[in-house]
């Protein structure tokens, strides 16, 4: 049954959980490679998605997704977790925590790019106004307001609008895809881990190290929780709150209009846990980007 009540508070609590996952990545990148986190987040998201599946019973509904749909998860689960967050918490290892956050959320940005070749769809000038506006904030934060561009990290600026290709691309495969989400999300995870799997067999294979001291590494037990924390609350549990909230919504523009406080609540705690100092060209810039985005999805 459709109730805007409860859709707004699962809603709201998404939002809530989300805007501290950057925070979360950088105090486990403190204690993780990039990948460690990845492997530990994927582990118990998909922990917490077989937890759904059980409680709703829904385990022979997944096994015949995963019987008619192998290849195309497979596909899936090689984008989004394994290549998307090992991307992005590369970024978020290179550069300060107020910076990746912020050109992460113009993947809708990326999306409306993307569309026109793959789905044949055309832009307006008000839409390219939008992108332009945004991208004008994303240069803001990435050079600090000023032209010293030495000053610039540019890998981690290119790794974090790179991570926005792979999840726009991630969506826009999925326009399509009528599969009910959690058992679609949980195929996702588990095609994911065994990609990661080999991502660390490579790794290991590189290194010319064995193989059990990548997959079970040395790693401070803050590290370890870090990493849940991650995998539950950016991957699993929170994807489950939203697409809950969605569902029950009357009004999905209002529901989907909360999401422009997450990048403003993550910027309070980035300030007040990780002790980063605000740049104004960061709140400038993220304002534009969220203004741009609000205009973007205000056309369409």
């Amino acid at each position: 049954m459709k109730d805007q009540r409860k859709a707004i508070a699962f809603a709201l609590s998404a939002v809530l959980l989300w805007s501290t996952v950057a925070t979360a990545f950088k105090i486990a990148l403190q204690y993780l490679t990039p990948l460690q986190l990845l492997s530990i987040a994927a582990v118990s998201s998909l922990l917490v998605f077989a937890v759904i599946l059980t409680v709703q019973q829904r385990w022979l509904e997944t096994w015949r997704l995963a019987r008619h749909r192998s290849l195309f998860y497979v596909l899936q689960g090689f984008i989004n977790p394994a290549a998307y967050y090992l991307v992005l918490f590369a970024a978020y290892d290179q550069l300060p925590a107020q910076q990746a956050q912020a050109i992460n959320y113009t993947w809708a940005i990326t999306m409306s790019l993307l569309a026109v070749p793959f789905l044949q769809q055309t832009l307006s000038k008000k839409e390219l106004m939008a992108m332009l506006l945004a991208y004008g904030g994303v240069f803001l934060i990435a050079t600090g307001g000023n032209w010293d561009f030495q000053q610039t990290n540019w890998l981690g600026i290119g790794l974090a609008l790179f991570s926005t290709l792979l999840w726009a691309s991630y969506w826009l495969i999925n326009t399509k895809n009528t599969d009910k989400p959690v058992p679609a999300l949980f195929l996702c995870f588990f095609w994911g881990t065994l990609w990661l799997v080999g991502f660390h067999v490579v790794y290991a294979w590189w290194l010319q190290q064995p193989l059990l001291a990548q997959l079970l590494p040395q790693i401070a037990i803050e590290g370890i929780w870090a990493g849940v924390y991650v995998g539950i609350f950016e991957m699993g549990l929170t994807f489950f709150l939203w697409l809950t909230a969605m569902r029950l919504a009357t009004k999905t523009a209002q529901i989907s209009t909360l999401i422009f406080l997450s990048p403003f609540i993550s910027l309070a705690l980035i300030y007040f846990i990780l002790d980063e100092n605000i740049q104004i060209a960061t709140v400038i810039g993220l304002c534009l980007i969220c203004l741009g985005l609000y205009k973007l999805k205000d056309k369409q």
